[in-house]
């Protein structure tokens, strides 16, 4: 399925946004809220990821509103478009020299994200879901920075306490009886398979299902059902309301910062 390009078009994402001292939470589901952002400890810092090749698309507006949301909670806002930066997807060598060695060099650009990451206090990766799962460019980015002898392969991952959220836009409908085991699936992969094993202390799935601008559905005999294209006054309302649900997974996030460990 395809993604919609966001309400408009093209969505200028500032490039300089703003986080909050995290305080270990355990693996969840996201759950949006509909109160305001909490306010971050001075200093804090959040990794923004785009993982999308195009920059009019809805996850990059998207990107672009978590990106507002953690500036107005306080955060200082690391923005990472993957495709903007040229990141190339294609694990070399030279990112992963000496497999058995943790203390080994990895390629400049590894470094260089690596140190991104270790900046941040919170992490949101917005990505649009392929197949049930996410894009080449952002898996890339997993395999190459989440490295062994970084993300894992200590005693003490140097990730650890730190908190991520994902935020996965569907093409499916939410009424789609899909959209429960791909949550499921996104989870085991994402939370348990990745962040957990990384030594994340809060790792969450949100998923944002109605993406596209056609809804889209299968029929009882597996055929695809296009609907008619929402409009006007009809399409602003939805994607504001889109666009709430997405914030309300960041402030769901930020709010489970308050609690202690």
């Amino acid at each position: 399925m395809t993604e919609a390009t966001g309400p408009t078009s093209p969505h200028p994402i500032e490039q300089e946004l703003t986080v909050t001292q995290s305080a270990a939470t355990t693996t969840a589901t996201a759950e949006p809220t509909t109160t305001g952002s909490s306010t971050s400890a001075p200093g804090a810092t959040a990794l923004v990821v785009l993982g999308h090749h195009r920059s009019d698309s809805l996850s990059a507006h998207i990107a672009g509103r978590a990106a507002g949301r953690l500036t107005a909670a306080g955060y200082t806002v690391d923005f990472l478009d993957l495709q903007a930066e040229n990141f190339d997807p294609r694990m070399t060598v030279a990112d992963q020299p000496e497999w058995g060695n943790r203390d080994k060099v990895y390629s400049p650009t590894a470094e260089a994200h690596m140190r991104r990451m270790l900046a941040a206090d919170v992490v949101v990766v917005v990505f649009p879901v392929y197949w049930q799962s996410v894009p080449a460019l952002l898996k890339g980015w997993i395999d190459t920075v989440w490295n062994y002898g970084f993300a894992y392969g200590r005693s003490k991952p140097r990730l650890a306490g730190k908190r991520v959220l994902w935020l996965g836009l569907l093409g499916a409908t939410a009424d789609d009886a899909i959209v429960p085991g791909m949550q499921q699936l996104l989870e085991a992969q994402l939370n348990e398979g990745l962040a957990y094993y990384s030594g994340f202390a809060d790792s969450r799935v949100g998923l944002l299902p109605d993406a596209e601008e056609q809804p889209q559905s299968l029929d009882d005999e597996g055929n695809l059902v296009i609907g008619e294209a929402i409009s006007g006054d009809a399409r602003t309302t939805h994607y504001a309301a889109f666009d709430a649900k997405a914030e309300g997974f960041v402030d769901a996030l930020l709010a489970a910062s308050r609690v202690a460990a």
